[in-house]
Parts: C-alpha cells; sequence; structure tokens
C-alpha cells in the first residue's frame, strides 16, 4: 500500500492518531477539527463501523476509490470527484518583492477568521481547530484576513497543503501561489513532501498547482453521507 492510499484512515492511525475518534474499524477526526472520517476498507463491516462511529443522523466525509453507490441506510449529501496531486521533484521558489504583503502565522485567536473565510471561499471541509493539525499561514489587508494556506492530512513522509482560499475581493494577487510556497518549503524543510486534494473540475486551482510542480497521482471520489 502506498502511503497515500486510503489517506484519511492512514492519517488517523499514524501521525494524527491523537486526532482521531475509533469505532471498530471506523475512524474520524474529533469533529471541531475536521468532518473527514475513513474505514478500513468500503465494505459491509466498514459502512457497518462507520455508522456506528457516527450514530443515528449523523454525517461522515470520505475518500472513496470510486464514485459513491447507495447503500441502505446512507443519503449522500454531496460528493466531487478530485485529483490526489503530489510535489515529488519540483522547487517551489518565491520571488523577493518589496510590495508582497506580510504573511503572517495564523493560531487559535485566528479561528473565527479562518472559519469564516473557509466558510465563504468553501476550499473544503474547515473547523474551529482545524489550525491544530499543522502550520497556517495567512495575508491581511487592513487587518483583515483575505487569503490563508496551511497543513491538513499527514502520513510518514508526507504532508498535505490545504485550505488554499481567498477572499473573492483579493483574487488574482499571487495571494494563493505566495501561501502556498511557504507551506511548501515548511514541509521540504521536514524532510517530507508536500501533496493535495483538489475538485478535477476547479481548472484554475489546478492549472495553479500544475505550476508549482504538483502532478496527479490518482483519482479520487469525496463523498458525504448522512446515516438515517
Amino acid at each position: 500500500m502506498h502511503a497515500l492510499d486510503n489517506v484519511i484512515w492512514q492519517a488517523l492511525t499514524t501521525r494524527q492518531i491523537e486526532f482521531a475518534e475509533a469505532f471498530d474499524q471506523a475512524r474520524r477526526f474529533v469533529p471541531e477539527v475536521t468532518s473527514l472520517t475513513a474505514f478500513e476498507e468500503p465494505s459491509a463491516q466498514g459502512y457497518a463501523s462507520l455508522a456506528g462511529l457516527v450514530g443515528p443522523g449523523g454525517t461522515a466525509a470520505v475518500f472513496l476509490d470510486r464514485a459513491y453507490e447507495p447503500r441502505p441506510g446512507w443519503d449522500l449529501v454531496a460528493g466531487a470527484q478530485l485529483l490526489e496531486m503530489v510535489c515529488e521533484n519540483g522547487s517551489a521558489v518565491q520571488t523577493p518583492s518589496n510590495s508582497a504583503p506580510e504573511v503572517a502565522r495564523l493560531g487559535p485567536p485566528d479561528s473565527s477568521e479562518m472559519v469564516e473565510l473557509a466558510s465563504l471561499t468553501k476550499p473544503g471541509p474547515f473547523g474551529r481547530r482545524t489550525h491544530e493539525l499543522g502550520t497556517y499561514l495567512g495575508i491581511r489587508w487592513e487587518g483583515k484576513l483575505v487569503a490563508m494556506a496551511g497543513e491538513r492530512l499527514k502520513v510518514p513522509g508526507y504532508t498535505e497543503v490545504s485550505a488554499v482560499c481567498t477572499h473573492p475581493d483579493h483574487t488574482g494577487k499571487g495571494y494563493a501561489r505566495m501561501l502556498m510556497t511557504e507551506i511548501m518549503r515548511c514541509i521540504r524543510d521536514r524532510g517530507e513532501t508536500p501533496f493535495l486534494h483538489v475538485r478535477r473540475d476547479n481548472a484554475r486551482a489546478v492549472e495553479l498547482y500544475e505550476r508549482l510542480g504538483f502532478r496527479t497521482r490518482v483519482t479520487t471520489h469525496y463523498a458525504v453521507l448522512r446515516r438515517v
């Protein structure tokens, strides 16, 4: 098994086990951190474990190798095809500029602003404690957080670049590239390889990530499931 196969499960059973809640063959992050959930395999026992973990009416955001197929007791709330991209050999280099905005480290005092920006731009599941998963950096304009990026899933040898988002009033200024470059540098300084997930239909983001050296490893499927 590759380190990035069933990556949520691998994260919750290795480097991020301290954030895990478990029930038999299912794991999820503490809900305040993120809604990402996983099972060891998408079998009958896996889904039964998932049901026990989330409880009646509970939801789970999972990554699947193929599109979700209807199962008794579950509703599909949302879904999307994702590209899992890895930057094996790329070297992100930031071009110095006197006019470049200051990049700030984000933490607990910034949590509400981070959730607000993520709610507006929808980069993926984001909670009030998501920032605890790793380094998060942001850019402010007149005191307001307008762009951010950070680290999410961590497995042996790899760290995911995530929550890359910019306020609609501030796009086109290179903020995403600037922040991703710094996050990637932090990851590489630890001797790890950056990877990320992006909607397959998000052509603008895919183009940016390819310019930074990311290449598609596999196509996966994101599904938000509700237990009925």
